[in-house]
């Protein structure tokens, strides 16, 4: 990649130099973008407990991860393979660039027995909205974490983006990856129920996970307390991958809502076990802000809007969105009745 782009700029100048106009930087893939923005995450282990399984119950992973698409059974495997990934879509407008970050975990669990719940299946992540400002790979402005029910809104230091219909909840915080050249955002998710919040509003405490990414790297945590694992991203909208496995009954219970039942000793020991408790991105709801139910995803330029005061006048019409294809699937699913997630 360096050698590539010094030659680029060595033609460039020569062009210059002759009085030509240096060709036009082509815009980075989806791929590419996503790669860019990728969170380092950090990720809060808990060894202790029957659910725990030593602390495998907190590592991220794939949500085929036991090498089949039966929810259901997700619960039960959980930490025969713990290769760690994430999976993202990239939607795009003139403006901007909106990243959608998903993290996967087969179970929801609790190492206390009273009042609670658990559940199998678990998905948090969080939104990155990024601006076209004539950079390659254009400029962060503004996140949305997804914490069970509930949103939680970042901005980075010097984002000229400001508090509208919902007030920003903290400073979105970078911090170098030592697999490539790039300052990434940092997100961090809590032990047992995985909410994700910006870091350091999360944080490890004690046994932890420092994720970061890789476009083709999965490794699975030596310990429940490994500071150095890559996670792979994987895009949801490929080929036979998550979008395209959204009517798959045996995945899904119903359009953004994982199927789970109480299988495996869920909720052994526990208050309950939820059952069908657990949301893809098209699925995520903050149940008392304006965006319906999975928006943050298949309408993230509504979100944005919703959420932030924004300079100027940021486009609405997207020029990718796959979700759109499904809008009356999506606009019927906003009527279902709420998960646990």
């Amino acid at each position: 990649m360096g050698i590539r782009r010094v030659i680029a700029c060595g033609v460039a100048g020569a062009l210059t130099a002759v009085g030509l106009a240096a060709p036009a930087q082509a815009a980075p893939s989806r791929a590419e973008l996503a790669l860019r923005w990728a969170p380092i995450h950090y990720q809060d282990v808990d060894s202790t407990g029957s659910h725990a399984l030593g602390g495998k119950s907190d590592f991220i992973t794939r949500y085929d991860f036991d090498g089949n698409l039966n929810g259901r059974d997700n619960w039960d495997n959980t930490g025969k393979n713990t290769a760690a990934a994430a999976y993202y879509s990239v939607l795009e407008t003139g403006t901007h660039y909106y990243l959608t970050y998903f993290f996967f975990h087969p179970r929801d669990w609790i190492d206390h027995p009273f009042f609670e719940t658990e559940h199998e299946n678990d998905g948090e992540g969080v939104l990155e909205i990024v601006e076209k400002d004539g950079s390659e790979y254009g400029q962060l402005k503004a996140a949305v974490t997804v914490a069970h029910s509930d949103f939680f809104s970042y901005a980075p230091a010097g984002s000229d983006w400001t508090n509208g219909g919902e007030t920003i909840d903290g400073t979105l915080q970078f911090k170098a990856s030592p697999h490539d050249d790039f300052q990434h955002p940092v997100t961090a998710q809590e032990r047992g129920g995985h909410g994700l919040k910006a870091w350091p509003q999360y944080d490890i405490n004690g046994d932890g996970v420092v994720y970061y990414p890789s476009a083709t790297v999965s490794e699975s945590p030596s310990s429940s307390n490994d500071r150095d694992v890559r996670y792979e991203l994987i895009d949801i909208f490929a080929s036979g991958g998550l979008w395209a496995q959204r009517n798959n009954t045996n995945l899904f219970a119903n359009l953004g809502t994982f199927a789970g039942d109480t299988t495996g000793g869920c909720g052994v020991g526990t208050f309950s076990c939820g059952t069908n408790s657990a949301n893809a991105p098209w699925g995520w709801d903050d149940g008392n802000d304006i965006p319906a139910r999975g928006e943050i995803a298949s309408d993230p330029a509504k979100l944005a809007a919703a959420y932030f005061t924004i300079p100027g006048t940021p486009a609405r019409t997207y020029t990718y969105n796959p979700y759109a294809g499904a809008a009356a699937a999506l606009k019927a699913a906003q009527n279902l009745p709420p998960t646990i997630d």
